[in-house]
């Protein structure tokens, strides 16, 4: 009976969907304890209905992203792709059509993989100017409708322009601010997990 139930959680556990995480610093719960940043607090409303893996590093860029998406993918063979990248670059000013060209590799490499993908998008300080935000923001547009995938148009939704929810740099949220961002994240990130036959969080509040 005990190497039956043994067996029955083994597979039980290998039926739970993975869902890997490739953000920056956002992702990677900066300036906070790990345990408070948004990821964790996925992990935590799952309640072991999914494996989440965090792959996100501060200080990383799409292109960082996209040279290490490969062996990621074929370790943990995800379900699931959260991409939340390309902050980094539009701080560093870089060309909106060069950080679009490594999000597209990384969303090929990603569907190739048979996994599906879910664009958390992000935006820039005001003092970048304007046509300079516009092509930035509207990659993410772009690419979502170029590969049907879902979108959250803007992460930190409801946080960003909160002196109380952002570290004193202006561009991290707080502890305070991440279950804002889950919330954000959750209702398209809710519908993949059941379009996939997926159970989800006990937790759900919507």
């Amino acid at each position: 009976m005990l190497v039956l139930a043994a067996g029955a959680a083994a597979a039980l556990a290998d039926e739970r969907p993975t869902l890997l995480v490739m953000g920056d610093s956002l992702s990677a719960a900066y300036g906070i304890e790990t345990d408070e940043g948004w990821v964790s607090l996925l992990e935590a409303r799952l309640d072991g209905k999914a494996q989440v893996i965090n792959a996100s590093i501060s200080g990383e860029t799409s292109a960082g992203g996209a040279s290490r998406l490969p062996e990621l993918l074929g370790q943990h063979a995800p379900d699931i792709v959260l991409l939340e990248l390309g902050g980094n670059d539009g701080l560093r000013g870089l060309p909106p059509g060069q950080f679009e060209a490594n999000l597209r590799r990384m969303i090929e490499a990603s569907l190739q993989a048979e996994a599906e993908v879910l664009l958390l998008g992000i935006d820039i300080p005001p003092n970048y100017g304007r046509a300079y935000r516009d092509a930035f923001t509207g990659v993410f547009h772009r690419l979502a409708d170029d590969f049907d995938l879902p979108l959250v148009p803007f992460l930190l939704e409801g946080v960003a322009l909160d002196e109380a929810l952002m570290q004193g740099d202006g561009i991290h949220p707080t502890a305070a601010g991440q279950p804002i961002i889950l919330d954000n994240v959750w209702p398209e990130l809710k519908a993949m997990l059941e379009e996939s036959g997926a159970m989800v969080a006990k937790a759900d509040r919507d």
